[in-house]
């Protein structure tokens, strides 16, 4: 059901820092004798050696690291390398390395980072849009930029079954007055969850974002959820508009994540079509599912979405999540 507007009279960026340890940042006896030749070991436990490689590596996955935070941080991930290697050697010595089920995961993951790895391939060959690409996207979204606003909002979660909505649905359209409403669920003894916030125009769902731009105040959205009703009624918007040299830099990213995850599900698409697949046993599909869902047609969401996400690396859709992650560096 689409939702529908009533009008009511009222009162007046993470940034990614990857930080890579010289090797000098180990020395042996951590600078105290010069003479000694710097080293890629940054410690030995046992007869195994951990070097310093190992320590940039977890060091390059991990977000907003400052450059003075690299020697600090760089030594807590060698304690833990530390207990992961003693852990890992003790292991070894009760052969766990053997354990079935140990074999199983080593596999699956073995499995996971390869095919990620092709998917981040695919992905990293999306080209940037162009800047009249950018421009068309600004222009085709003009609540969004050029009409952008700071919405405060009352959002009421009412719980019910098909008939009991319905009822409400019909009582709101007649309703003059936020109060009116508050009135009538209670007196059906409706169970509600109410909240406020404010919020900009990017962290509105694009799907309900018009609607809600043409929104004047004490106007209310109703929606059907799963578990009865939606509303929410605009309290007050604030005109907070953008140029498009502002929001650049976040379009770019958003066209290039919607891209990279478009290039990911088309690749699937293209190579599962092309490959002989064969369901046994219980997996095959009854009478009727096979027509609704070629097998060659896409892949599998469990497989699909998590592996664009990576390869995209905030992978995004049309979606409220997708344009939040896209135009984080929006004020």
């Amino acid at each position: 059901m689409k939702p529908t507007v009533h009008t009511f009279h009222m009162p007046s960026r993470g940034v990614r820092c990857a930080v890579a340890l010289s090797a000098a940042l180990f020395v042996a006896g951590c600078g105290k004798n010069e003479a000694k030749p710097a080293t890629q070991v940054a410690a030995k436990v046992n007869k195994e050696e951990i070097s310093v490689h190992q320590i940039n590596f977890v060091l390059q996955r991990q977000q907003g690291l400052k450059p003075e935070q690299a020697e600090s941080a760089g030594r807590q991930v060698l304690e833990r390398l530390i207990d992961q290697e003693v852990a890992l050697q003790k292991a070894q010595e009760q052969k766990l390395d053997r354990d079935p089920r140990v074999l199983q995961e080593l596999e699956a993951a073995r499995r996971d980072i390869i095919a990620r790895a092709y998917l981040a391939r695919v992905s990293d060959a999306v080209a940037k849009p162009t800047p009249e690409e950018i421009k068309a996207y600004y222009d085709s979204r003009p609540a969004l930029f050029r009409e952008r606003r700071i919405y405060t909002m009352q959002e009421l979660q009412v719980d019910g079954d098909k008939a009991q909505i319905a009822a409400l649905q019909e009582a709101l359209s007649k309703s003059k007055s936020l109060q009116e409403v508050s009135d009538y669920l209670r007196t059906q003894k409706l169970q509600t969850r109410a909240t406020q916030n404010t919020t900009p125009a990017e962290n509105v769902p694009l799907p309900l974002l018009d609607r809600f731009a043409a929104l004047k105040d004490g106007q209310t959205v109703f929606s059907v959820t799963p578990t009865g009703a939606r509303l929410v009624t605009l309290m007050q918007a604030r005109s907070a508009p953008l140029s498009e040299e502002q929001a650049r830099p976040a379009i770019e990213q958003y066209l290039v994540n919607d891209r990279r995850r478009k290039a990911v599900e088309q690749d699937l698409k293209t190579i599962r079509s092309s490959a002989h697949v064969e369901y046994v046993g219980q997996f095959v599909p009854k009478a009727g599912a096979a027509a609704s869902q070629p097998a060659g047609d896409a892949a599998p969401a469990a497989t699909t979405a998590p592996a664009a996400a990576a390869a995209a690396t905030a992978a995004s859709g049309i979606d409220a999540e997708a344009m939040n992650k896209g135009l984080a560096g929006l004020k």
